[in-house]
């Protein structure tokens, strides 16, 4: 039988390639920084540093990881996880792949079959085949998605601690720390089709890498966010689109605010980060305050991030853009968004008009921006190079940040994202 709480000698640490400096200081208990952006505000972001000893566990495979969360409970703890922890796992620690969580019938070639628009058309999916959709991906939501209470933190021990296929949900929860970590491939195996959306319709996937929804005082530290694994780009064409197969990597919605992401990497992948879920969601209205420093965000075709509703710093980020990129900064309805101080490369054919798109926003603060090494005035291009079905916005976002650390020059920042942004990677 398991114990509740897993002890790990340091032989058996120093074979899961954790690094001497590692053990020399426990970043497990370390709390945000004084005026490290928005989850500084008030009271700041402590997670579980409060913790008894009986509530620091160090686990290594997803059983210990789910007692230790404890259903997501509010008692301050600290979880450290050693070395990959794959979410598709049953109770006995062995794989899971799609076929084992498909159930009532299910297969995705009589799903194809009963759901192509040429003889189903536009109407949504119903019937045998997706109700036995929904009741595969039941399945493996039971599996993957694991919630995160209050007063809590959660660190990868060493360079290289993974955790895969997992959907790690912070839900109306307060005083989270994340870090460390690499977050890998929240791998769909039911999406949906939506017959409507974009006019052609679109697959539509279920989990978020890390989704923070109603979360506050929330700090996510030199993770490392990516499809690694399964990247949507290699998957099959039906129904003329791309059978996708992964949400956001970072989504920060349902009302969150006071968040600080920084020091950190998402990669290859299509929408990385939504702020704000909805043109209609007014609730959020003085809510989605949230600093973005210091992250790279490389080959990352959208979402970098989008915005609704929330006054969002976004300052000391590097851009690293690639073919199939659509927009890097997304300016969408009451949106603030006050970005200093960032670094972009493209490929030539990409060009500084591409990296601001704007839908009901109408306000973007812009300053120290590098395009390739050279300085540029995003907001003067967008205005001047818009397509048209854009507004023009002004630099008034209404507000001016004052909790930040240190704000480099864009070029300096560029030199020190690049080396020291994501999981691994903590001085």
């Amino acid at each position: 039988m398991r114990k509740h709480q897993l002890i790990v000698p340091l032989a058996v640490l120093a074979a899961l390639s954790v690094p001497a400096h590692a053990e020399d200081r426990d970043i497990s208990r370390d709390t945000l920084p004084v005026n490290d952006g928005w989850a500084a505000y008030g009271p700041g972001t402590t997670g579980g540093s409060a913790a008894d000893d009986a509530h620091v566990f160090t686990v290594s495979d997803r059983a210990e990881l789910v007692r230790a969360l404890d259903g997501g409970s509010d008692t301050p703890k600290i979880i450290r996880i050693a070395g990959t922890i794959d979410a598709n796992t049953d109770d006995d620690g062995h794989h899971l792949d799609c076929a084992d969580y498909a159930t009532d019938g299910y297969s995705l070639k009589k799903y194809l079959a009963a759901y192509d628009p040429r003889t189903w058309g536009a109407a949504k999916p119903s019937g045998p085949q997706e109700e036995a959709r929904q009741a595969s991906a039941a399945r493996q939501t039971e599996r993957v998605v694991l919630n995160v209470g209050s007063n809590t933190t959660i660190v990868g021990l060493g360079s290289s601690a993974v955790l895969k296929g997992a959907s790690l949900q912070v839900k109306n929860a307060n005083n989270v720390i994340i870090r460390n970590l690499e977050l890998r491939d929240a791998y769909d195996c039911f999406p949906v089709w939506q017959p409507n959306t974009g006019g052609l319709g679109d697959w539509k996937t279920a989990y978020d890498t890390l989704w923070l929804n109603g979360a506050t005082h929330v700090w996510v530290d030199h993770i490392t966010a990516s499809d690694k694994g399964h990247p949507d780009a290699k998957e099959p064409t039906y129904f003329a689109r791309n059978y996708l197969r992964h949400d956001g990597l970072l989504d920060i919605t349902g009302g969150s605010d006071l968040i600080t992401v920084s020091w950190s990497r998402f990669a290859d992948h299509d929408k990385a980060m939504l702020i704000g879920n909805g043109d209609t969601a007014t609730g959020d209205r003085g809510k989605l305050r949230v600093t973005l420093h210091h992250n790279e965000f490389e080959s990352v075709v959208q979402r970098a991030p989008r915005v609704r509703f929330g006054q969002v710093h976004v300052y000391n980020n590097r851009y690293a853009v690639e073919d199939g990129h659509r927009y890097s900064l997304g300016v969408s309805t009451e949106s603030a968004l006050y970005a200093e101080n960032n670094a972009f490369h493209t490929p030539g054919h990409i060009e500084a008009a591409d990296l601001v798109k704007s839908w009901n926003g109408t306000a973007l603060h812009q300053t120290g921006t590098l395009f390739n090494g050279y300085p540029v005035d995003l907001l003067a291009i967008h205005n001047a190079y818009n397509s048209g079905s854009e507004r023009d916005l002004t630099a008034d976002v209404g507000w001016t940040p004052t909790l930040h650390t240190k704000i480099d020059s864009a070029e300096r920042a560029d030199r020190e994202v690049a080396r020291g942004a994501g999981a691994g990677r903590i001085p």
